[in-house]
């Protein structure tokens, strides 16, 4: 009976070979009908996946146990998994049966929107983490101050100034992150002002040099720039944060200069901001334009830092189609290049 029921299935995928390939050769994801235990059919995202595959075993070519259940039970249904092809990739298998002893796999690659899931809790916890730190301060304080009717002028007046202070630094993460969102929701919009960045580059100096500098800013920009098409405001946010973060962690020492530099590069204008700071150690430099990522947490929140400010200009950046590019060595300092396209 096993025979005659091996043999069933046989005539079946014979007399529809030509059909079965065509439907599953019209599938965009990677596609397999496996017959008993063996892959009958693969379509070609799934032959350059998997390599050649037809006539294979399955359980020699995906080695997931609950995966492998469902398969072999040549039953309708899904399941995600991990690691069924390369490790830390995560799959969606779609089964649907066809016949007793057959089924047709679809494998969907859910990589993107788990990792795009995972940004999304990291960001809301990051976010909570941020505003709950000083929002404590200014509760505790603050109850304080209610409570307390006898409290020395002084003391009273050190604690105002804290609430003050970490209200400040809440309302410079709100509109930090209100500023992400309305790039994000830029993000397909051609920029379309033509710009000149020897006057975005004065004007940030300008804004930074009205307060109390502990570094010598040093600006070289070339004569005659062309112009390029972008958004002026988020252009001249581009040279505030990438200047604050120099003044920021770059100044360990009075007089060490900020190095701003502006120049013409083939069908690009290259802006660079060079500090002679302590540096990044190289391990940091993949995340630091990661939302919230610090180097040195305690450092940036004592210098009024969101966390957020390299992860605004990248965005921008990549909204203006752009480049970003961050060196850093470790006693000798960073240097920030943006790099733009003219406009044509």
């Amino acid at each position: 009976m096993a025979d005659a029921g091996q043999s069933a299935t046989q005539s079946n995928v014979v007399g529809h070979d030509d059909r079965l390939r065509a439907l599953i050769e019209a599938i965009a994801e990677p596609c397999v009908i496996v017959e008993g235990t063996v892959v009958g059919l693969a379509n070609a995202p799934a032959r350059r996946m998997l390599g050649r595959i037809e006539g294979r075993d399955i359980r020699l070519v995906i080695r997931h146990p609950q995966a492998l259940e469902l398969i072999l039970a040549h039953r309708s249904g899904s399941i995600d998994v991990t690691g069924v092809v390369e490790p830390g990739q995560s799959w969606r298998l779609i089964m649907r049966s066809l016949w007793p002893d057959a089924v047709l796999l679809r494998m969907i690659d859910r990589s993107s929107s788990v990792s795009a899931e995972k940004m999304r809790v990291d960001f809301v916890a990051n976010a909570s983490h941020e505003l709950r730190t000083p929002l404590s301060t200014v509760v505790g304080y603050a109850e304080t101050l209610a409570e307390e009717t006898d409290l020395p002028g002084e003391l009273r007046s050190n604690f105002g100034r804290t609430i003050l202070d970490e209200a400040r630094r809440m309302l410079r993460i709100i509109e930090d992150l209100m500023s992400l969102s309305r790039i994000e929701a830029d993000r397909f919009l051609v920029p379309n002002e033509r710009v000149q960045m020897s006057e975005i580059v004065t004007s940030a100096v300008a804004a930074q040099a009205r307060g109390k500098l502990a570094c010598e800013i040093k600006v070289k920009v070339d004569g005659d720039l062309p112009a390029i098409r972008g958004d002026r405001a988020q252009l001249a946010q581009v040279l505030d944060n990438l200047i604050s973060n120099a003044l920021r962690y770059g100044c360990d020492s009075a007089g060490a200069p900020i190095e701003i530099m502006a120049t013409k590069n083939d069908d690009w204008i290259i802006v660079s901001v060079a500090d002679h700071g302590p540096g990044i150690p190289r391990e940091h430099l993949p995340r630091v334009t990661e939302r919230f990522y610090r180097v040195d947490a305690a450092r940036s929140r004592e210098s009024g830092g969101t966390g957020l400010g390299l992860a605004i200009v990248k965005h921008i950046i990549e909204r203006h189609k752009g480049s970003l590019d961050i060196r850093s060595t470790v006693g000798v300092g960073t240097v920030v290049t943006v790099r733009l396209p003219i406009a044509t």
